[in-house]
């Protein structure tokens, strides 16, 4: 099948360089000269900082890199005895913490495949992950590290498949997504030279880790980009907002990225206006909308750090694009611009050809899906992935992401953007959260529905929809409402769950 509508987007304003990238037989741009593996950058650092810290894990164990090493071989020494052989798959069902690192790089040196499972699935969810990747040991909780003579696989190269992370499901069974070693390490490039990490930080590189290991940004945008300048992963196996203050001094945190909400927590917390966060050099978030006022506060509150918006997928290995910390606060609805290894362009789905399915290609894209061949032929054409993400990209190729193909809402032939509404929402008074929906109408087709969500579990109404009038177009302002004091469910990279919503909410009478 051809593609022939792809726009590609040019890099011409780009700000991010793409020295030492070159393009393979497809086109895609891929990096030249990294290290082949996961294995090589694990052992340099075992080899020539040996007494650098490389993993702590809140509450518990602190290892240095010549530590993990010794104890990753042990692990993988345990998984050989166990059966594991080259390219098998190892389900990781560890909480985060010392755990669930030692257990991916066991993995690793094994020469067998991570499955990253979601802690938070039910059984029958689990039951479907282990089944579907064909799992040959299943480390869960309760379940004792692997043990036994060390052993470290000879002969793994950029292209072998070091793990398999699951898509989130939000639209049916979820996709195992093979990503090599060559993903990983680019991902980990692409962080550096975006966020500005200085390639020699070793271990004043200390990142705090607050999102799960088992999602892309938490393993491979913090834990694996730490190992990629020698420095140190700061793992928080359980949320705790109240406690991150603390922990951000006494550890000496200088990199961090969560959700904005989490952010907002933060910044609420009466402590954080006494404490000494100057250390801090880098403040990155994504995931959700974030108000340019919010970027603001970010700046203000972290003075020496840069902020930066980061959007990707379990398919890109974590990022596609960031937005640098000049741009933050004058295009805070955008996330950026493209990684120096990932191309990007725009499918039209109307007359506008600036608006359109962005589709990537790159060193860090995933090859396709586990065992999904109807999947790639749909969303794999011509070697550019297809992200089902609407975006819009300005003239300087900034991409500002309009919503998900599905989530568009169709109100008598007019498109509505549920996440423009979200962010205008998000900003109108007494809203802490926001989902947009369509309801099904028997002559629109589809109207606007909200869910709003304060933390009392009452508004002022009226007021919001006041302020959604001044903000939006007539046939954007929801005309049914839910209020609520609950969180609304997210997955693990702070997207909403909006397939439990629509099953969830009751709608009433309309508004208008």
């Amino acid at each position: 099948m051809t593609d022939t509508a792809v726009i590609e987007i040019s890099r011409a304003h780009n700000p991010f360089g793409q020295e030492g990238v070159v393009r393979d037989d497809t086109g895609a741009p891929r990096y030249a000269n990294l290290p082949a593996t996961l294995i090589d950058i694990l052992r340099e650092h075992a080899t020539t900082a040996p007494n650098d810290e490389a993993v702590v894990e809140l509450g518990g164990r602190r290892l240095t890199y010549g530590e993990l090493w010794d104890a990753a071989a042990r692990v993988a020494g345990g998984l050989r005895a166990d059966g594991v052989q080259y390219g098998d798959r190892v389900a990781i069902r560890y909480p985060a913490g010392m755990d669930w690192a030692l257990a991916f790089w066991g993995t690793v040196l094994a020469g067998g495949v991570v499955v990253a499972v979601n802690t938070r699935m039910a059984d029958p969810e689990v039951s479907f992950v282990l089944t579907d990747a064909v799992v040959t040991v299943d480390l869960a909780l309760g379940t004792p590290l692997p043990d036994g003579e060390p052993f470290v696989v000879e002969g793994i190269t950029a292209d072998d498949v070091a793990a398999f992370f699951y898509t989130s499901g939000t639209t049916g069974r979820p996709k195992g997504v093979p990503t090599t070693h060559e993903a990983f390490v680019t991902n980990a490039e692409n962080m550096v030279r975006c966020s500005g990490i200085p390639r020699d930080a070793g271990p004043e590189m200390r990142t705090l880790i607050s999102v799960p290991l088992f999602h892309v940004t938490g393993c491979n945008s913090q834990f694996l980009v730490a190992a990629y300048v020698g420095g140190t992963s700061v793992i928080m196996p359980t949320l705790d907002v109240a406690g991150l203050v603390d922990v951000l001094v006494t550890e000496k945190i200088g990199y961090m990225v969560t959700v904005p909400a989490v952010y907002s927590l933060l910044l609420r917390n009466p402590a954080f206006a006494h404490a000494d966060v100057s250390g801090v050099r880098s403040v990155g978030y994504g995931g959700a909308p974030i108000a340019p006022s919010l970027v603001q506060q970010l700046q203000a509150a972290f003075p020496q750090a840069t902020v930066m918006n980061g959007y990707g997928m379990t398919e890109s290995a974590s990022l596609i694009t960031v937005l640098p910390h000049a741009d933050a606060v004058d295009h805070a609805d955008s996330v950026g611009y493209a990684v120096p290894s990932v191309d990007i362009g725009v499918v039209p789905i109307s007359d506008d050809p600036g608006i359109g399915e962005l589709v990537v290609r790159g060193g860090n894209i995933t090859a396709g899906y586990w065992d999904r061949p109807e999947a790639n032929a749909t969303t794999i054409i011509d070697g550019w992935l297809h992200t089902g993400d609407v975006v819009r990209v300005d003239d300087a190729g900034r991409v500002h992401i309009v919503d998900r193909i599905k989530d568009i809402i169709n109100r008598g032939g007019e498109n509505v953007s549920s996440i423009e509404v979200e962010a205008v929402l998000l900003a109108a008074p007494g809203v802490v959260d926001a989902a947009v929906i369509p309801v099904p109408d028997d002559v629109m087709g589809e109207k606007v529905g909200a869910i709003l969500v304060s933390e009392s579990g009452e508004l002022d109404l009226d007021a919001v929809l006041e302020h959604c009038r001044i903000n939006l177009a007539d046939y954007k302002v929801p005309q049914f409402a839910v209020i609520s004091g609950e969180a609304l469910p997210r997955n693990a990279g702070g997207k909403l769950l909006k397939n439990r919503i629509r099953d969830e909410v009751s709608w009433g009478d309309p508004l208008r």
